[in-house]
């Protein structure tokens, strides 16, 4: 646990803050000391350097900053009110107010994150891929590595009466959304849920099984054996390089170019009850965020320093630095640049898009935890009811009133509508329109679509 204590000089902090103009315009924090959680992978960066950096003092908030033992814990500390809030998975707010797993209404006003995942395999289905993937004239693996490889593979283990194994850390990750999106590209099913009859495994009709692993787990999980590979967030992928237990094959950025990663999330009665501490807290977090991706990520090694700490996320910093400043490890010694691996400002990351909500419903719905079909309007509801731009809006409009930020760092809030334009950075070239939920998922050869049912 990572605790800010009041001291006199935080006192004296806290007071001439209250008399600034942006006290006046926002009003002081209701409540100013506050406990945040977050899981121990490097996408929590935001708020350790918040914390680090004083922002939270800045906003004259007193945080303690406490690690959870997996995603559940943490989702249901929140509803609780033993968390204020927390870093959390996209899909959390989204499946918990639509009744997926926990019913609760969760919402989010600043998105934590691009890209940051990989999957990653276990040497054994490492080296029996391996002859049948592209090289190039030098004789480097070709990337991206797409899924049609471990076709043969799942096969053979099918033929050996085995089953294909691979974890994901939660049934509403971006992880088990992108490993199943990956599979289903390369003509492998991943499984559907079938709620309405009772079963949540996700594994009906699958050729591959998935289940959930907490990211610390992952490597020690795959080199016993329990699993063939796993999707899951950094230092995590790395890790099993590092140890020499599993390679990595792919990034999510390679699978959807720039795709929303981790949001924060509170309870909506708790944003309710505390609306300026709310707002000050967004604001630390985005001046925590724009410092992180700053001169073109120059202060990254400083920020791989401060997560190697035992209190965040506790992994060596040269695993850590793999991913965080700028390159990624695939085969042992293969170690490649990526710029982009991690993005927490750049192309308005920070900003709740309501269209990244509609992707995350429209999986629940492809792979059934979202059971019937529902109308395009009904995604556009659900997204506007949990993510809160407006509230994003009034913390940048504030730190750029206060000459920390400048207008220019955010989108153009008069013409926002909270919709990106149509994508098609998908590894399989579909194209996706927040504006049409359905259509997009009718592209699908494998998933549910119209009124398909399970």
């Amino acid at each position: 646990m990572i605790k800010l204590k009041r001291n006199a000089v935080a006192m004296l902090v806290g007071a001439v803050m209250a008399s600034a103009s942006v006290q006046a315009q926002v009003g002081a924090p209701e409540k100013e000391d506050l406990k945040l959680g977050f899981i121990k992978l490097t996408d929590m960066a935001p708020l350790a350097i918040a914390y680090e950096k004083g922002y939270f003092e800045d906003e004259g908030l007193y945080v303690t900053l406490e690690a959870q033992a997996n995603w559940k814990v943490l989702l249901d500390r929140v509803i609780d009110g033993e968390l204020d809030g927390a870093h959390m998975l996209a899909g959390q707010p989204l499946g918990a107010t639509i009744g997926i797993g926990t019913k609760a209404e969760i919402v989010t006003s600043f998105s934590m994150d691009l890209n940051g995942n990989g999957i990653t395999v276990s040497n054994a289905v490492w080296e029996a891929m391996k002859p049948n993937l592209p090289k190039d004239a030098d004789g480097k693996i070709q990337h991206p590595i797409k899924a049609d490889v471990l076709k043969a593979v799942v096969k053979s283990y099918k033929d050996q009466g085995k089953p294909f194994n691979m974890g994901m850390v939660f049934p509403v990750s971006t992880h088990n959304y992108e490993l199943r999106y990956w599979l289903a590209a390369g003509g492998l099913n991943p499984g559907y849920y079938a709620p309405a009859k009772g079963d949540n495994t996700g594994q009906l009709q699958a050729d591959v099984l998935l289940s959930v692993t907490p990211p610390p787990q992952m490597p020690a999980t795959l080199e016993a054996g329990t699993i063939v590979g796993y999707c899951v967030g950094e230092p995590w992928n790395q890790a099993a390089v590092a140890k020499g237990v599993g390679v990595p094959v792919i990034t999510d950025d390679e699978i959807w170019h720039n795709n929303p990663e981790k949001v924060f999330g509170v309870s909506k009665a708790w944003a309710e009850k505390y609306p300026n501490t709310y707002v000050h807290l967004v604001k630390a977090l985005i001046r925590a965020a724009y410092w992180l991706d700053e001169n073109n990520n120059a202060n990254r090694q400083e920020a791989v320093s401060i997560l190697a700490k035992p209190g965040y996320v506790g992994a060596d910093a040269k695993v850590i630095a793999n991913s965080m400043t700028g390159t990624f490890e695939y085969e042992k010694g293969d170690k490649r640049p990526a710029a982009d691996f991690n993005i927490f400002f750049r192309h308005n990351a920070t900003y709740p898009y309501y269209s990244d909500a509609i992707w995350y419903l429209t999986q629940m719905r492809r792979w059934g935890q979202i059971a019937d079909t529902k109308p395009d309007s009904w995604y556009e509801q659900i997204a506007k009811q949990v993510y809160q731009p407006e509230v994003y809006r009034q913390a940048a409009e504030e730190l750029v009133a206060e000459g920390k930020m400048k207008a220019s760092d955010f989108p153009d809030f008069g013409k926002e509508t909270g919709y990106k334009p149509a994508d098609s950075n998908f590894i399989d070239g579909v194209t996706y329109d927040g504006h049409k939920p359905n259509d997009y998922l009718k592209q699908f050869a494998i998933g549910l679509k119209g009124d398909q049912k399970l």
